[in-house]
């Protein structure tokens, strides 16, 4: 039997490429539509063939209904979750979970007790690359990492390409870091090993909208490596971008091309060796499927989604008051 989801939201640019996942894999369907907008809720539930619910609540009450796809605006993110989890629905979210570390508690607490299974997007944790990388940090090739930069960047901004309401602040919570920032920020600190002691960000604002549309954040950790996390809504042809710099050597990735280059004292130290890159991973939305089905939990892509969301509140806090921001100051509650 199909797990049969309602999609709840078609605010996020990501929306329908989830609604696509969920049709085009053999175990799932979506089978209701809810949006916070109405018009929009109902144009996309007369295009899939399923019925709109206005009421959110209504939705969640539905037996039928047995998980739901969270792409709803940021701000609504814990609101939306926590019902739905109580509601015993199990939730498939885009990034960040919550725009702040008590919000996401709430949100996590509210999925222990119904124990339903919660995974959320974050795509480029099992790209061929992020492996093959993985790979080559396990294996000590560059030695102990001293310092890991990772750049994402678009013109979304610049080019208007990007939906306006993704520029409002309320929202959102952030611009460029949140949204693009996301994937160098969760990809750094897991290359780095972890949460970091502290965060200093500096933000942008090249087209003059309410929020960030070129931004900056520097992870400090306690044996002195450093992560450099890029994002833009303002960048022209700015290729996705992984530099890993260590005590043996250095690792390259996207310098433009997709190429995975090592120099290394472990290696030819005279020359850059190209590696090849892995097999990339189950996408996020079949392995939530198959811990709904197996009964898992999806340990590490919880751990990092988390983690991710302390890092874009510390960052968020540190532009705004223009000061390093230690993650010990993080509200829990």
């Amino acid at each position: 039997m199909k797990i049969r989801i309602a999609k709840l939201s078609y605010w996020h640019v990501h929306a329908w490429d989830y609604t696509r996942n969920a049709n085009e894999h053999p175990d799932t369907e979506i089978t209701a539509v809810w949006d916070e907008l109405p018009q929009r809720g109902q144009e996309a539930a007369e295009k899939l063939g399923v019925p709109f619910y206005s009421n959110l609540d209504e939705v969640l009450a539905r037996d039928d209904i047995d998980a739901v796809i969270v792409d709803a605006p940021t701000s609504m993110h814990r609101d939306v979750m926590v019902k739905a989890a109580r509601a015993g629905k199990h939730i498939f979210t885009e990034k960040v979970v919550a725009p702040t570390t008590a919000e996401l508690n709430d949100i996590l607490k509210a999925v222990e007790e119904a124990g339903v299974k919660l995974t959320v997007s974050l795509p480029r944790l099992y790209d061929a690359y992020t492996v093959a990388i993985r790979d080559v940090l396990a294996k000590g090739l560059i030695g102990e990492p001293t310092q890991v930069r990772v750049r994402m960047a678009h013109d979304g901004a610049i080019g208007n390409w990007l939906p306006e309401h993704f520029y409002t602040l309320e929202q959102t919570a952030g611009g460029a870091m949140i949204d693009l920032g996301c994937h160098p920020m969760y990809l750094t600190s897991l290359f780095l090993g972890g949460l970091p002691e502290k965060i200093t960000a500096s933000y942008g604002y090249v087209t003059g909208r309410e929020v960030e549309d070129n931004a900056i954040a520097l992870l400090s950790y306690p044996n002195g490596a450093i992560g450099v996390v890029e994002a833009g809504f303002s960048s022209k042809h700015s290729p996705f971008q992984i530099e890993i710099s260590g005590t043996q050597g250095t690792l390259l990735y996207g310098m433009p091309e997709d190429r995975l280059l090592v120099r290394s004292e472990q290696l030819d130290k005279k020359i850059w060796s190209e590696l090849p890159l892995a097999e990339p991973l189950p996408s996020a939305f079949s392995q939530w499927v198959s811990h709904i089905q197996n009964g898992t939990v999806a340990e590490e892509n919880l751990q990092l989604a988390s983690n991710l969301t302390r890092l874009m509140e510390a960052a968020n806090l540190s532009a705004a008051q223009g000061r390093s921001i230690q993650l010990s100051e993080l509200s829990e509650a």
